[in-house]
C-alpha cells in the first residue's frame, strides 16, 4: 500500500516538471525572456511570505496560500497558459482546465488529490480570504513584470491601462494596500508611456 502511495506522488511529481515549460506572455524583470509556470509559482510563494502583513483580513492561513499559488497553474501543463487580454482564448478556458484538472490531480493519491483539488477550485472560485489574497499576488506580479520591463508585454500585445485596471481591480479584494500600490503603477506606466492610455 505504502509503496503503490509513494509511486503515484512520484508520477505527480514527474509530471508537473513539465510546468518548466509553460511559458506565460510575462517577461522576466530583466527582459531577457519569457517567465515560465513554475518560476511564476515559485515568486508568488515568496511574495506571499514576504507580503502576508497587507493581506485584507489578518486572521488568514498563509501556508493554505502559499499551497494555493503554487497549484494553481498546474492545470496549464494540459490547458496551456492562457493570455489574459486574449478575448477569444477565454471562452474555453475553464472548460479545458477543468478537464486538465481531472487528469492531473488524479494521478495522485485520492487523499492528495481531493486536497489540492480543492485548493485549485477554492483559488479558482476566490471566495475565501485565503484565495482572495492568493489572487490578489497572481494579478500584482505581472503587474510588476510589465513595470519593471517597461511594458513590454503590453506594448507588444497594445494592452491599454482600461484592460489594465479592468483585469487587476479584484486586487482589492486581498489587499487594499497592494491595490492602491498597483493603481499607483498602472497610473506611472501610463506617464512614462509603458501603458497606452
Amino acid at each position: 500500500m505504502e509503496k503503490e502511495r509513494l509511486k503515484k506522488q512520484i508520477e505527480f511529481i514527474v509530471e508537473i516538471d513539465k510546468l518548466k515549460h509553460i511559458y506565460r506572455r510575462t517577461y522576466l524583470m530583466d527582459g531577457s525572456r519569457n517567465e515560465n509556470d513554475a518560476e511564476h509559482s515559485w515568486h508568488l510563494a515568496l511574495m506571499t511570505l514576504l507580503l502576508t502583513e497587507y493581506t485584507l483580513e489578518k486572521e488568514i492561513d498563509i501556508c493554505r496560500v502559499i499551497k494555493m499559488v503554487l497549484i494553481h497553474d498546474i492545470v496549464e501543463i494540459d490547458a496551456g497558459d492562457t493570455f489574459c487580454y486574449d478575448e477569444k482564448a477565454q471562452k474555453d478556458r475553464s472548460k479545458r482546465e477543468k478537464r486538465a484538472a481531472d487528469r492531473l490531480f488524479n494521478i495522485l493519491p485520492e487523499d492528495q488529490s481531493q486536497e489540492l483539488r480543492s485548493l485549485w477550485e477554492e483559488f479558482e472560485e476566490r471566495v475565501t480570504p485565503e484565495a482572495c489574497f492568493a489572487a490578489s499576488l497572481d494579478r500584482l506580479q505581472p503587474l510588476l513584470h510589465n513595470y519593471y520591463t517597461k511594458g513590454y508585454a503590453w506594448k507588444k500585445h497594445n494592452v491599454t491601462s482600461d484592460m489594465v485596471f479592468d483585469r487587476n481591480k479584484h486586487i482589492e479584494e486581498g489587499s487594499i494596500t497592494l491595490w492602491e500600490y498597483a493603481k499607483e503603477i498602472i497610473e506611472d506606466s501610463v506617464k512614462k508611456g509603458y501603458l497606452l492610455p
